[in-house]
C-alpha cells in the first residue's frame, strides 16, 4: 500500500460494469510515455479469455508504437501496477515478485498479471476498489536497460501477388552515349512502371 499516486499513468474508469454489459473483453488505455518509450495499459475486466482466465481482473503493460524501433531492440523495465482504494485514498501496488524487471521485445510486447485481483475482492465495495461503479488503475514504468543489435530484418510476404515479367531489349547497348536510358511505360499489377 502507498499514499503516493503512480508517477507515470492513471486511468479512471467510470461505469465499470458497462464494460461487461457491452461484452468488452479488453480495454486499452491511451498511450503514455515513460523512460523514453510509449506504453499503454491493457485491462481485461472479466479475465483474459484468450488465456482462459476467469473470476479475475487481468492487467497488462504493453509497448506501443514500436515500428520505429531498430531491428533487434529490447527494453528492460521495472513495472508496478496500482489500484486505488477510494475509501482509504491509498494504492494497492502489485509487482512481479519473481522478476525485478520484464524484458520487452518484438516478439513479447506485453507483460502483466492474468490474475491481477479476484473479481469478488474487486467488486466488494467494502474493499474500496470499485465505488459507485468507478475505479482507478495506474502504472509506473522504469526502464532499467535497453539494447539493439541493429541486425535483422522483417519480411512481409504478399498473398496472391501478381507476377509479371517484362523484357526490355536495348539495341546497340555499347554505343549508348547518354548517362541513362528509360524504357517505355508499361503496366504491371495495375500500376504504371
Amino acid at each position: 500500500m502507498s499514499d503516493a499516486a503512480p508517477a507515470h499513468y492513471m486511468v479512471k474508469i467510470q461505469s465499470f460494469s458497462s464494460l461487461s454489459k457491452n461484452s468488452v473483453d479488453k480495454y486499452e488505455s491511451g498511450v503514455f510515455q515513460a523512460g523514453g518509450y510509449k506504453w499503454k495499459l491493457v485491462l481485461c475486466p472479466n479475465g483474459n479469455r484468450s488465456k482462459n482466465v476467469k473470476e479475475h481482473v487481468s492487467l497488462y503493460l504493453s509497448m506501443a508504437e514500436t515500428s520505429s524501433l531498430p531491428s533487434g531492440w529490447e527494453v528492460h523495465a521495472s513495472v508496478s501496477f496500482f489500484l486505488l482504494n477510494q475509501d482509504k485514498d491509498t494504492y494497492l501496488i502489485i509487482q512481479d515478485a519473481m522478476k525485478k524487471e520484464w524484458r520487452f521485445h518484438g516478439m513479447k510486447l506485453e507483460h502483466g498479471f492474468d490474475q491481477f485481483i479476484p473479481l469478488k475482492t474487486f467488486n466488494d465495495e467494502q474493499n474500496g476498489y470499485l465505488v459507485d461503479d468507478t475505479c482507478v488503475f495506474g502504472a509506473e514504468v522504469f526502464v532499467t536497460g535497453e539494447k539493439s543489435t541493429g541486425k535483422g530484418e522483417n519480411v512481409s510476404m504478399v498473398k496472391d501477388a501478381v507476377v509479371e515479367k517484362r523484357t526490355w531489349k536495348v539495341n546497340n547497348f555499347s554505343k549508348l552515349d547518354k548517362e541513362f536510358t528509360e524504357s517505355k511505360v508499361f503496366v504491371a499489377g495495375n500500376q504504371k512502371w
